[in-house]
Formats: C-alpha cells, structure tokens, sequence
C-alpha cells in the first residue's frame, strides 16, 4: 500500500521518537558484538522516522542507511545525526520501492520497528521480499510489530465493557492503518526466511488498565 501521508503530519508537528527501544539494544549488542568490526556492518532501516535508531545504530560504529516518506522525518534525522558527528545513508523512499532504491545484497541486516504493521498483510510481504533481495546471504532481519488485543486494536475495544473507564491514546493513535498481528499472522509473514525466532514484549498503560504488546522477530535470509 502506497505510504500514508498521516506520516509527515506527526513528524512535522512534533519531535517524536527520539530514543531506541531496548529490545533492538538487545539485538544489536547480541547479535554484533562490540568491537572495529561494527564498522563493515552495514545496517538498513525502514521507516527510520526522526532517526532514534540511526542514532544508536551509527554511535555503535554500524555504517547505516534510513529510508522514509515524511520529509520532515529526513530532516530530523540529518539533525540528529550531525549534532553528533554521526552519519548515514537517508532516502525519501517508500518502502515498497526498497529493492529500485538500493542494490542487491547491499546490507547486513534491515531493522523495522514499527514499519510494516502499518501496511495491509500483501504490501507487507512485498516489502520482505525486497528486504530479501537487499540483504546479503545470511543476512539478518530484526522487526517489532504491534500484537492483537492490544490497546488501540479495534477488534479487542469493541469487547471492552462500556462500564470501564474510557481509556487513554493508544501509541497507535493518529497514525493511519495499523495492523494487530497474532502469532499465526507473523509467522505467515517471515515463513521464506531460515531461522526465525518470535519473543514478544509488553508494557502495562493507564495505570494497568491497558497493555501494549510487540512481537520482536529475528530472522535469517536463506
């Protein structure tokens, strides 16, 4: 599905993003250990937004590479990196034109936080078939994406009781289509890659009312 211009509307209107999350710490710590060989890991991002996770990926010595829609984000993410004597590669690319925009077997690994689960089930294995083509042999996928029931999914408010108190924003909020994905429909996504493993993570919101659940996926091109 075409990139949703809801997009440039948040990243305009506010500085949003700034910090990774811990479970990609956890991947890149784990995965690449420390050390000068950091610096022939070539990492690409989709959807790298205001660049948090260039940000942490370029101060750990991987050479990065950012690919987004919103303008405004780009811009962010060159700021962010240069007031820190960081670089890396960003592009204006819709990410279902990943494969035109860079070459065959160019990167290491390609990171998704929060990236495919707001595209619809087919515009998202198209995006993973690129990722494929881009990555090198045994190269690494890592993704997070939004579990179902969790707050914001409007299959699971449509059974919560009237009599509960309303509920705040979800992180989902404001931020066009965004698909809640069971196991099932994850692993349906990753089934051409080797190696898959799926954790998941969950934070309680308002006061344990709610819960907010991602599934992190780590995956191996075959």
């Amino acid at each position: 599905m075409p990139w949703d211009p809801t997009w440039e509307a948040v990243f305009a209107a506010r500085d949003w993003g700034r910090y990774p999350p811990e479970e990609l710490v956890r991947f890149a710590a784990r995965r690449y250990p420390p050390g000068a060989g950091r610096k022939g890991v070539s990492v690409l991002e989709l959807g790298c937004g205001a660049g948090a996770n260039l940000w942490f990926l370029a101060r750990e010595g991987f050479a990065v590479s950012g690919l987004d829609g919103s303008a405004s984000a780009l811009v962010r993410a060159e700021r962010r990196l240069r007031e820190d004597g960081l670089s890396a590669e960003l592009r204006r690319v819709d990410a279902s034109d990943l494969a035109v925009a860079f070459p065959a077997e160019a990167f290491d690994a390609v990171v998704d936080v929060a990236c495919l689960q707001h595209n619809d089930p087919a515009s998202a294995r198209s995006i993973l078939s690129q990722v494929s083509v881009v990555l090198k042999p045994g190269g690494r996928v890592f993704s997070m994406l939004v579990a179902r029931g969790s707050h914001g999914d409007p299959a699971r408010a449509a059974s919560i009781p009237s009599t509960e108190s309303a509920a705040g924003p979800a992180p989902t909020e404001g931020k066009g289509y965004c698909r809640f994905a069971s196991l099932e429909d994850v692993k349906a996504l990753f089934e051409a890659f080797a190696a898959v493993e799926i954790e998941y993570s969950v934070r309680s919101l308002q006061g344990r009312k709610r819960w907010y659940k991602q599934w992190v996926v780590e995956a191996t091109k075959g």
